[in-house]
């Protein structure tokens, strides 16, 4: 019996649960406006840029400056520097995994990646 106490308090301590959500709403400001309404473009590749941090007893880093982080590390990936190349269809992924003294998110942002052939 005392044995399956001590496993129950041990699984209980170790136990954990995760949840991911998608921010489907637009709040990205870039300041260039292209009109996709010709075939003049081809989409190249889906680049992605990922940053996360860890919160132990509610002390951590901002999930703000997560995605800021993960925008520019899918921006460096598009390679977009010297090219007639634009970045379209972004979206912002949050994963948070919860444990007993603290918590991971994880900040995904992901895009295509278009270059224009006119």
């Amino acid at each position: 019996m005392r044995k399956i106490v001590l496993f129950s308090a041990l699984a209980l301590l170790l136990a954990s649960c995760g949840g991911t959500r998608e921010l489907s709403h637009n709040v990205n400001n870039h300041t260039t406006q292209v009109v996709l309404a010709k075939n003049n473009f081809k989409v190249v590749e889906h680049v992605k840029g990922e940053a996360s941090n860890q919160y132990f007893l509610i002390v951590g880093g901002g999930k703000r400056a997560l995605v800021e982080k993960a925008r520019a590390k899918m921006l460096q990936n598009a390679n977009l520097v010297g090219s007639s190349r634009a970045v379209i269809n972004e979206t912002v992924e949050i994963h948070s995994f919860f444990f007993w003294i603290g918590m991971q998110y994880t900040v995904t942002v992901s895009a295509d990646v278009i270059e224009f052939t006119e």
